[in-house]
């Protein structure tokens, strides 16, 4: 039996929601740091945090497995990228310290759960049907 992995729209994706939450978590806290940062660090956090669900939704919309696989790739490594800038506020006291923890915390189980989805589309027979 072929498994399918049907959505309405990428909006029903259960990681596209967390990631979704990722973002807007990112851009509070990033309202917090200093204005000097904001063409640097909080414009670079802020890009890796949206390309998180925009490449999620936009593999969704793709017409085939491979390119729904390629770019969850790409959002996995967007959540690497938040995490890694998270540390580097962190290491320079930007933002409040429980609101970074919490976005890290939301980025490891975005990746974790992204990894799960790329497993399950790894599976023989799996086929991606979309009804937008």
């Amino acid at each position: 039996m072929r498994e399918k992995l049907k959505a309405l729209s990428f909006r029903d994706l259960v990681v596209w929601q967390r990631a979704m939450q990722l973002a807007v978590a990112v851009y509070r806290l990033t309202r917090g740091f200093p204005r000097e940062e904001q063409y640097r660090l909080i414009n670079q956090v802020r890009r890796s945090a949206v390309s998180v669900p925009s490449n999620i939704d936009e593999g969704q919309g793709r017409l085939n497995v491979g390119e729904f696989k390629h770019f969850l790739g790409i959002a996995r490594g967007s959540s690497f990228e938040v995490q890694t800038q998270l540390e580097i506020a962190r290491a320079l006291s930007f933002g409040d310290a429980a609101s970074i923890d919490e976005a890290e915390k939301m980025s490891h189980e975005v990746g974790k759960m992204i990894y799960g989805l790329l497993a399950s589309i790894g599976r023989e027979g799996f086929s991606l049907t979309t009804e937008n």
